[in-house]
């Protein structure tokens, strides 16, 4: 692995998720022509997403075809090169499909067990996260970084909530933390609400459970704006996802002791 591996790729994700959000967003402009069904209770597929993921791996496969793919709407491909592309084509569907402005393009690259790049792509606002290992992480050109604030009555922190868990996970880490002086928010979007920790605009993130799609673009670029991520090894994550818990330096140790109180 070189840096020229990671920088090409790098330019190469950047470019694909901007091309790829402006074809979601040609769908989301024709909301009522969509096909949607519903996979799980709060979670549904358009074929906007499966369109989206295609065109994705399409352009993957055309200039990296012995990398590996992971996404969330179509069957894994097993590479040969050690970098494995992860892929959410709209992450924040139902916002999407409920006409919502909150929803984005998720693109990781790992290498072994590491992720190595990350983008993340708002086409409603024309805002681009990205960074890569070592390298920091911004927002459009502009640098990015984590909140400073040491309190977390000083800001809000993002949740996030989904079918795999039980809902009493998510109750009780809101409660601890109205307790404590916080502030919650939620979005629908748990990489833009990723996202929105590594720009500051969120002083902390915590989940009992995220898909490597959802998660692992974010905690790099969290990372990478100098924030704290819980640390989990990238294949891992691409098996079976885990637990998300991420912040500012200031807050970190009292979101995590609410999380281990809450997730049980």
């Amino acid at each position: 692995m070189s840096n020229n591996e990671i920088q090409s790729r790098l330019d190469f994700a950047k470019k694909l998720v901007e091309e790829a959000g402006k074809k979601a967003l040609s769908f989301f402009h024709c909301i009522n022509e969509l096909e949607i069904q519903q996979k799980s209770i709060q979670d549904y597929v358009s074929n906007a997403d499966l369109e989206v993921e295609i065109f994705i791996r399409e352009h993957i496969s055309n200039r990296y075809p012995d990398d590996g793919i992971v996404g969330e709407e179509h069957e894994n491909f097993e590479g040969v090169s050690g970098y494995t592309w992860v892929i959410d084509p709209i992450d924040g569907t139902t916002n999407f499909l409920t006409e919502i402005p909150s929803w984005c393009v998720v693109l990781a690259c790992v290498h072994k067990n590491k992720t190595k790049l990350g983008a993340v792509y708002e086409p409603c606002h024309n805002e681009l996260f990205w960074g890569s290992q070592g390298k920091g992480a911004f927002i459009n050109d502009e640098p990015m970084g984590v909140s400073k604030s040491k309190s977390l009555n000083d800001g809000s922190t993002g949740v996030g909530m989904n079918s795999r868990t039980s809902s009493r996970m998510t109750v009780s880490f809101i409660q601890k933390l109205i307790e404590r002086g916080g502030i919650f928010y939620r979005n629908a979007s748990g990489a833009l609400m990723l996202s929105y920790v590594a720009s500051g605009r969120l002083i902390g993130y915590a989940e009992p459970h995220m898909n490597a799609w959802d998660c692992l673009a974010g905690q790099l670029l969290i990372k990478e704006a100098g924030g704290i991520i819980e640390v989990q090894d990238a294949n891992e994550m691409l098996k079976s996802g885990g637990r998300v818990i991420a912040s500012g330096p200031g807050v970190f140790d009292e979101i995590l002791e609410i999380a281990n109180k809450a997730y049980v």
